[in-house]
């Protein structure tokens, strides 16, 4: 006979019951009108204002999101056995949606839309690039990374240590110290690694990812499929990536046989990682990496001189108080690109943000359009790559907005 199941009970509002039943994960701490003593952390049962159990989760005392639901089912028992069935269901996911050959290189957790509030787990080949948000993970770490290299391990995947890249303001929020560094396996049998460099393969592309240093947790692995799609695009084009990071864009431009690429960013870090990529794919002979900022560098280019620009900018804006600020920055760089190109010329232009909307966003590139005296001709409109998966009902998942437009 199995024992009963008993957490702190938390009674929501309307509103939050609302939210649950409606797919969104969070509680919010204005929407909990009873609650019963717990520690933060803590695994707590949320029940409507009728008593009805709507779903269990973490408690979160410092942040606004007050109860972050990750299971539904009133008989789920949260041992070992359930956390290595939801990695394991992550882990099949991806091999469904992906490429074997594909699978090097992945998001292996992302956050909730795997039932994994706050976590976020990147393969770069023998490497795992983990970001822990939420203090429920935080408290879970230790039972989960073991579990998931026992995972992967069994299904022959070489995995050689996992890095936390903890190291962002937004732990702050959950009362978590920011940090990096080495999770320790030694207990599991694996030593440190003595290096956080991997060199990956995207696209035919060959990369080394700073896993230690580079941005997010290493490498920017959401926009895969965009990327050859703009491959595809540029052949025999002069081409401007602007925002190039580390240069992905312009790479799979160049070698999509494009004639020409200049790769533009503002980090003279990562201008030179940009370069060296270059070399490592043998196009330095037609990618030219300039370190500069954007918004002064395109009024000053020729028109024409460019019949294909790419606008990959990161998130002008983190929150809902400065997306007016946010729109107007995406409006001038796609304003400025389309008086750019020629008649005829392609361009490429996303956002990587959630509060700038599908909406919002059309919106702004209608407007810039209209200012720039051109019409825009769709080739395509995508999303982020099916490993960073859109749970519906839970918007905060769906961020990516990617066009490929034709300026007639």
């Amino acid at each position: 006979m199995k024992q009963e199941r008993i957490y702190p009970k938390f009674t929501v509002s309307v509103k939050a019951e609302r939210a649950l039943s409606g797919g969104h994960p969070w509680v919010y701490g204005t929407e909990v009108v009873r609650e019963e003593p717990c520690e933060n952390g803590a695994l707590v049962d949320v029940v409507s204002l009728k008593g009805r159990y709507l779903g269990t989760g973490f408690v979160s005392e410092k942040s606004k999101i007050r109860v972050r639901v990750f299971s539904k089912n009133a008989n789920d028992r949260f041992d070992e056995a359930f956390w290595r069935r939801r990695l394991t269901h992550a882990w099949e996911y991806r091999k469904s949606v992906l490429q074997p050959d594909e699978l090097e290189c992945c998001r292996i957790i992302f956050g909730e839309a795997d039932f994994f509030p706050g976590l976020t787990v990147d393969r770069f080949g023998p490497i795992l690039s983990a970001q822990v948000l939420s203090v429920g993970m935080e408290q879970c770490k230790d039972l989960l990374f073991p579990l998931l290299v026992d995972v992967l391990q069994k299904d022959g995947q070489r995995i050689d240590g996992i890095y936390e890249r903890n190291d962002v303001a937004i732990r702050g929020l959950e009362g978590l110290a920011q940090y990096k560094g080495w999770y320790d396996l030694s207990a599991h049998g694996l030593p440190t690694p003595k290096s956080a460099l991997a060199d990956i393969v995207e696209n035919g592309v060959r990369y080394t990812v700073d896993v230690e240093n580079g941005q997010k947790t290493g490498f920017f692995l959401d926009q895969k499929y965009n990327r050859a799609a703009v491959a595809r695009l540029a052949s025999g084009k002069r081409v401007l990536d602007c925002f190039t990071h580390t240069g992905s864009f312009a790479l799979n431009a160049a070698k999509g046989g494009a004639a020409h690429v200049t790769a533009v960013d503002v980090s003279e870090t990562a201008v030179e990682m940009a370069r060296a990529n270059a070399e490592k794919n043998g196009v330095a002979d037609r990618m030219e990496c300039v370190a500069a900022d954007v918004f002064e560098l395109l009024p000053t280019l020729e028109q024409g001189a460019y019949d294909f620009i790419i606008l990959d900018p990161p998130a002008f804006t983190k929150s809902r108080k400065t997306l007016h600020n946010a729109l107007r920055g995406y409006k001038e760089i796609n304003y400025r690109a389309m008086k750019l190109l020629p008649r005829g010329g392609y361009l490429a232009t996303c956002s990587c943000s959630h509060f700038a909307t599908e909406e919002e966003f059309c919106k702004m590139l209608v407007s810039a359009a209209k200012d720039a005296g051109v019409q825009l001709r769709q080739i395509e409109a995508r999303q982020q790559s099916p490993d960073h998966p859109i749970l519906w009902g839970v918007g905060e998942t769906s961020y990516l907005k990617f066009y490929l437009f034709q300026v007639v």
